[in-house]
């Protein structure tokens, strides 16, 4: 109760600790909701095609040009046998450099294009282009746009990760 004179004193609710919920469930909310939009779905990892094993890589060799833009362009040259008894028509292949340690400092899943001449130059074409039968060999180049500077300037390991064969 008030005195006379004086006007009765009220009390206010503390509504700070009200605020501070209110605002951490809805951080926590948010959170929650990005983490459920931004996921990325599982990936299906595909079992390797047993034909892969008939691909024989070999006779590597690197090189590097400069192209007319002034910025340099990385080849890895080599030879791909098919020793099983169909006739390949798409090659995709992993590359993978590393640095000093043994580190990946890049991996590179690219298609494998053999090389077919014409006439006065020659040209690297998609195996489909080129189909390669059974028992067959032929050339192959892989072109590599820029290669990280950490990489020890060893070969590559290349293993083959997609075929398909008709």
């Amino acid at each position: 109760m008030g005195t006379l004179g004086q006007p009765p004193v009220t009390e206010e609710r503390d509504s700070s600790r009200l605020i501070i919920v209110v605002a951490v469930l809805l951080v926590v909310g948010v959170m929650v909701g990005l983490a459920f939009l931004l996921r990325q779905p599982p990936k299906v990892v595909k079992p390797a095609d047993p034909y892969i094993a008939n691909l024989k890589l070999s006779d590597f060799k690197m090189s590097a040009e400069q192209n007319f833009v002034g910025s340099t362009v990385s080849y890895l040259d080599g030879t791909i046998t098919n020793a099983g008894d169909k006739t390949v028509t798409h090659v995709a292949v992993e590359v993978t450099f590393k640095d000093e340690m043994g580190q990946v400092v890049q991996k590179e899943e690219i298609p494998l294009r053999v090389v077919r001449s014409n006439g006065a130059y020659t040209e690297p074409v998609d195996v489909n282009v080129a189909p390669l039968g059974p028992g067959k060999s032929a050339p192959f180049r892989l072109t590599f746009d820029s290669i990280s500077a950490q990489w020890s300037h060893q070969y590559p390991e290349i293993r083959v990760t997609d075929v398909t064969v008709k």
